[in-house]
C-alpha cells in the first residue's frame, strides 16, 4: 500500500512505546483471508482497530480476543467504499481514518477520498474533510510534534495538514515523488543517532504487509495477503 504507516514506524517506537498491550494472539483473522487488511491501529486499553480494503468496514479486536468485531459501517456511503489508513489519536479521543468510494462508470477508476474522524470509544463521526479534486487516495496520515494531522494523498502526490481545533486541512507538500509511495515484504527498523541512521530488517516473508504499530514490546503488522494481523516482538 502507498502509505506513510512504514514511515511512521521508526517515530512511534519513541513516542508509543507507553502504550498498554494489545490482544495477546499472535495472529487475528479479520473476517477471513480476502479481507485485505490495509491498516491497523491500536487504541488505549490494547484495542486493535483495523480497516478493510474489500469491505466498507473498520474492525474492532479487544485485548485477549481473536473475534474481530464491526465497529464502523459505512454501506451507506456507496457501492465498493473501503479504508485505508488508520490512526488511533489518544489525546483526542479520536480515530483517524480514510475512506475512499469509487465513482460509479468511471474508467479508469476514480476515487472520492475523505478523511473522517470517529469517537474511540462508541465510533460515532466527529469529523468529515473530503479530499480536493476529481480523484484523490486518502491514504495515511501522522500526528506531527506540532499536533497537526499530516495527510498523505497518494493519488495527487500531495501531503495536506490538518491543525488541530481545525475544520480543513491545506496543502503542505506537494511532489511527484509522494506518488504511488509503498511497501514491500519486509519489515524494518529505522535506527537514527544525530544525523546518521541505519536499517535493521526485523520480518521478511510476509503477504504484502500494509501497515505496522508498535504497542508496549509488541509490534503488529497488517498482512494485507492473508487477512491477518500478526503480532512480532519489539527487536531490542
Amino acid at each position: 500500500m502507498p502509505n506513510l504507516s512504514a514511515r511512521r514506524l521508526a517515530a512511534c517506537v519513541a513516542l508509543l512505546t507507553g502504550l498498554a498491550q494489545a490482544a495477546s494472539a499472535a495472529e487475528i483473522l479479520i473476517g477471513d483471508a480476502k479481507s485485505q487488511l490495509e491498516s491497523l491501529t491500536v487504541a488505549p486499553g490494547g484495542i486493535l482497530i483495523v480497516g478493510s480494503t474489500s469491505t466498507p468496514f473498520v474492525y474492532k479486536v479487544r485485548p485477549g480476543s481473536t473475534a474481530a468485531e464491526k465497529f464502523i459501517d459505512a454501506s451507506a456511503e456507496g457501492d465498493g467504499t473501503f479504508f485505508f489508513g488508520m490512526l488511533a489519536d489518544a489525546a483526542t479521543n479520536t480515530l483517524w481514518t480514510c475512506q475512499l468510494t469509487p465513482v460509479p462508470g468511471m474508467t479508469p477508476v476514480k476515487r472520492h477520498t475523505a478523511l473522517r474522524g470517529f469517537d474511540l470509544s462508541t465510533g460515532v463521526e466527529k469529523f468529515r474533510w473530503n479530499l480536493p479534486g476529481d480523484n484523490s487516495t486518502c491514504n495515511d496520515f501522522l500526528i506531527g510534534p506540532d499536533k497537526a494531522l499530516y495527510i498523505s494523498d497518494t493519488a495527487s502526490s500531495k501531503i495536506y495538514k490538518l491543525p488541530a481545533g481545525a475544520s480543513a486541512a491545506e496543502l503542505f507538500l506537494e511532489d511527484r515523488a509522494l506518488y504511488g509511495i509503498d511497501g514491500s515484504g519486509k519489515i524494518s527498523v529505522i535506527f537514527v543517532n544525530g544525523d546518521k541512521a541505519s536499517v535493521r530488517v526485523i520480518e521478511e516473508g510476509l503477504k504484502t504487509p500494509t501497515a505496522v504499530e508498535p504497542a508496549g514490546d509488541t509490534i503488529w503488522v497488517a498482512e494485507r495477503g492473508a487477512g491477518k494481523a500478526v503480532s512480532i516482538p519489539m527487536p531490542k
